[in-house]
C-alpha cells in the first residue's frame, strides 16, 4: 500500500513535464542533485516511525553535494512539539548513489532515481537494536500544489 501511495505521488509530480528518457537510475551526477527539494510523499514498513513525532519523520529542505563526495541534507523535523532545522552529513560508500549516516541507528541512504529537474526518490534503511526499518521518500524540485499540500497535511509545523 505504501509503495502504491508513493507511486501515485510520483505520477502526480511527473505528470507535469516528465521525460522518460531523462530518468537516471545509476551513475548519478550528485552536483545536479544539489538544491532545494520539497516533500511529496513518504512511506515506511513501520508507520509509527514516520507518523507525527516519529524519529524518521523528516522533511528535506536542501541537499548539498560536498567536495569529498558526501551529501549534506538540511532537514526540518519536530522536537518536543517545535519545528527544528538540522543539517546532517552522509558519507559516500563504494556503491553508486549510496550513503551512510548514524542517526537513531545505522542508516544507508540510497538514491533510487531522479531526472534532476522534477523529482528524486530515496530509500532509507535504518537498523536500530536489531530492527530493520525501510523508508521510501519522494521529493519534488518545483514547489507544486501537491508537495506543499502534503507537507501541510502531515506536519504540525
Amino acid at each position: 500500500m505504501a509503495l502504491l501511495l508513493l507511486s501515485l505521488g510520483l505520477s502526480l509530480v511527473s505528470a507535469q513535464e516528465l521525460n522518460p528518457r531523462a530518468i537516471v537510475r545509476r551513475s548519478y551526477d550528485m552536483a545536479r542533485v544539489s538544491g532545494v527539494w520539497y516533500s511529496v510523499s513518504i512511506a515506511s514498513d513501520d508507520m509509527k516511525r514516520i507518523e507525527e513525532n516519529g524519529d524518521l519523520r523528516v522533511f528535506i529542505r536542501n541537499i548539498e553535494s560536498l567536495k569529498d563526495g558526501g551529501l549534506r541534507f538540511h532537514f526540518l523535523f519536530m522536537v518536543h512539539g517545535e519545528c527544528v532545522q538540522v543539517a546532517m552529513v552522509c558519507e559516500r560508500t563504494e556503491k553508486d548513489g549510496e550513503y551512510t549516516v548514524n542517526y537513531e541507528g545505522d542508516n544507508k541512504v540510497l538514491l533510487l532515481e531522479t531526472d534532476y529537474k522534477l523529482y528524486i526518490t530515496f530509500h532509507l534503511r535504518n537498523i536500530r537494536n536489531g530492527t530493520d526499518t525501510n523508508v521510501l521518500a519522494l521529493y519534488d524540485l518545483k514547489k507544486s500544489a501537491e508537495s506543499t499540500d502534503w507537507v501541510h497535511r502531515t506536519s504540525s509545523a
